[in-house]
């Protein structure tokens, strides 16, 4: 399995989103977590109605930080958003999504967010796959 690690600023929208994307479509290919730099404490209410929209407990889920993830290195790592608050975590592959905070968005735009992490996820799976000729 491929080892992800999603981080946005507060780990409470985007990059827990992304975790639930991964766990939903990747299951024996991706191992994923999230945190953020500076984590939020607990994860949206937003987010999870979102994602409970498509089915998915986003309540199993807690904001994490940096430290509180195993630091050995990713195959991937995924920054959405943080710029430089986001430390340089030791990866193979480094990704870097510009996805807008969906914290004060409307419900639709919140949703297109949600959207656009999901598709991006099916996205990375699919260059997992590739890069380790798994079709």
């Amino acid at each position: 399995m491929m080892r992800v690690l999603f981080v946005c600023v507060e780990n409470s929208n985007r990059s827990q989103m992304a975790e639930a994307f991964a766990r939903m479509y990747g299951s024996g290919v991706l191992e994923s977590a999230s945190a953020g730099p500076h984590p939020a404490g607990s994860i949206s209410q937003r987010a999870i109605a979102a994602m409970g929209e498509l089915g998915y407990d986003l309540t199993t889920h807690r904001s994490k930080g940096l430290p509180e993830v195993d630091r050995a290195a990713w195959d991937y790592v995924i920054t959405m958003g943080c710029g430089d608050a986001c430390p340089n975590i030791a990866a193979s592959r480094r990704q870097n999504w510009e996805l807008p905070d969906p914290t004060d968005l409307p419900d639709e735009e919140f949703r297109k967010v949600r959207d656009e992490i999901g598709r991006r996820v099916l996205e990375l799976l699919e260059q997992v796959r590739a890069s380790a000729g798994w079709n």
